[in-house]
């Protein structure tokens, strides 16, 4: 019974491990996570200059948020500094991450995600 006891203890603080929800991910780990899931067709590139949801699941919602934040933060910085709209930054961003997004990967336009030829 003892036995029994002493295996219950042990095994308790690894059930518990076990069920604690996995980690978020962070910035760094988005970035690094972004080619594959473009490549994946998992997340697009937008006009507005944001990243969207191709598919709607976790990573790419983890991606899309995460990038999103750190450019929504960095077109205010570059808004501020030039004295213009971030609404401007945001276009200007857009064009160029749809200008350099490469063939076979998603893009919005028209509100459908498209391949980009």
């Amino acid at each position: 019974m003892k036995s029994l006891s002493k295996l219950k203890m042990l095994l308790l603080p690894a059930l518990f491990a076990i069920s604690l929800p996995v980690l978020a991910m962070n910035l760094q780990q988005a970035m690094a996570a972004l080619g594959q899931a473009k490549a994946q067709g998992l997340v697009g590139e937008q006009a507005n200059g944001y990243l969207g949801a191709v598919q709607n699941n976790s990573e790419a919602n983890d991606i899309v948020k995460l990038i999103n934040d750190a450019r929504r933060a960095e077109y205010a910085k570059l808004a501020k500094q030039n004295s213009i709209a971030v609404a401007d930054v945001e276009a200007m961003a857009g064009k160029k991450a749809l200008e350099r997004t490469s063939a076979g990967h998603y893009i919005l336009l028209d509100g459908n995600w498209v391949k980009k030829p």
